[in-house]
């Protein structure tokens, strides 16, 4: 079987940029009335020197031969011997593992069906269910780090179905196979690294390193060098168990976001209304400016209500997720710290809108342009081809609609006189393939 999947990891390149180096956080001891964040340090030993880094890059090699240089290299990182022989001992590649890493689904799911499954109306029952189970722990745990407690919620719900759903795979299979993989080796060996650490110094056992199989654990689905950063003890009795403990898992979450830079009390994203009026070409969803400038320039609150003087104080940025055609939001630093957790807009505004479900707050009103879907991969990629033709630089195509792709497509909007949102879309891909084709 090493001969068949060796075969099938040599033909993959490591060209993807990798996760930097996480942190050691310090166990919580305390009880969960005295426990506090934890300030990250850094970690040394997570990274690879270079010589190890050059073998660790070589192609071609057989698992056992990858099996062999790492278990060198995870020693010269401090693991203890008995940790190195319960993670290394007997471990065998998993090729479902570079399969699903291989695949890159042809079909791009909408925001609209995102959004109806992760804010659905059993999503926020469950959750609403949880809450009034638990209440007095969660708001503890609220107050203690400053996050709106439907806000822990709702990132539990999307994570791990309130708990439900947290994967058995084997971690520490899985991190190996895609480490012997080569794609993403060098981060996959840092989280070996991490989770070596992570038993170490007794916050959690060999059998307990189990999740999903990129790698992620427990209810919080954190990678380990996110658990070594982030995670928290709330029950004081020194572990910080993200799987089984609930506490512990909305407690982590809530560290993540705190120092992420979670603003207490401060709103996360308001649906809007963009009058036709408002111009485009001079539009930078990455550009923030006060509630006030926006309302200047015709936004409207999607309800209606006035903006409040405080909100009108705020700095916020205007995303348009499925263009001109579908709802408008003003998004918060508080959106920006949910990215934190899961860098993708549908997820924030997922966790955004599951938590105003739960509390009984806001739905999103503004109709979705159905008939102006997502592109496939397959025609991204030809997007991509098309609009480096035309002189608008999309880099390399990839068939993944990336910051690049997006800003490339507002630059040929621009330049054709069309609302240039970046949505790539249907409509964008007929304006674009129709002018290289005349070119």
């Amino acid at each position: 079987m090493n001969k068949k999947i060796a075969a099938k990891a040599a033909a993959f390149l490591v060209s993807m940029t990798i996760f930097g180096c996480a942190a050691n956080g310090q166990a919580v001891k305390a009880s969960p009335e005295q426990s506090q964040p934890q300030k990250a340090e850094p970690c040394p030993n997570c990274g690879l020197k270079d010589v190890d880094q050059a073998v660790a890059k070589q192609e071609g090699m057989l698992f056992s031969d990858w099996l062999a240089g790492f278990r060198i290299r995870l020693s010269n990182a401090g693991a203890k011997p008995e940790t190195i022989a319960s993670m290394l001992d007997g471990l065998e590649p998993d090729e479902r593992i570079i399969e699903r890493d291989q695949s890159q689904p042809e079909f791009v799911r909408p925001i609209w069906s995102y959004l109806e499954s992760a804010a659905s109306d059993l999503r926020i029952f469950n959750g609403r269910e949880a809450y009034a189970s638990r209440r007095k722990t969660i708001n503890a745990i609220a107050a203690r780090y400053g996050v709106r407690a439907e806000i822990l919620l709702a990132v539990w719900g999307l994570e791990s179905s309130y708990g439900t759903i947290t994967g058995n795979n084997d971690i520490i299979r899985s991190l190996a196979t895609l480490a012997w993989e080569g794609r993403r080796r060098e981060w996959a060996e840092s989280q070996l690294i991490a989770a070596a650490q992570m038993i170490d110094r007794g916050f959690a056992t060999r059998d307990q390193l189990t999740g999903s199989w990129a790698g992620a654990m427990g209810q919080t689905q954190f990678i380990p060098t996110a658990y070594l950063e982030w995670s928290a003890d709330w029950d004081g009795d020194g572990r910080r168990n993200i799987w089984t403990d609930e506490f512990d898992a909305l407690a982590s979450a809530a560290n993540l976001l705190k120092q992420a830079g979670w603003q207490s009390g401060a709103p996360v994203v308001q649906e809007v209304v963009v009058p036709d009026t408002f111009k485009l070409d001079q539009w930078d969803p990455e550009r923030s400016y006060l509630v006030s400038e926006w309302a200047a320039r015709g936004l409207r609150r999607a309800g209606g209500e006035a903006w409040s003087a405080e909100d009108l104080e705020r700095a916020a940025r205007l995303e348009l997720p499925a263009g001109r055609g579908g709802p408008g939001f003003l998004t918060f630093p508080n959106f920006r710290v949910i990215k934190r957790y899961n860098n993708s807009t549908s997820y924030a505004l997922g966790v955004a809108y599951l938590a105003e479900g739960i509390a009984g707050g806001a739905t999103i009103t503004g109709a979705w342009p159905k008939d102006n879907v997502p592109l496939t991969t397959s025609q991204t990629r030809e997007l991509q081809v098309a609009l480096n033709v035309l002189g608008y630089n999309s880099g390399q195509p990839d068939g993944l609609a990336g910051p690049n792709t997006r800003r490339a497509l507002r630059d040929f909007q621009r330049a054709k006189h069309l609302d240039a949102d970046g949505y790539v879309g249907s409509s964008a891909y007929n304006a674009v393939m129709a002018a290289a084709a005349s070119k």
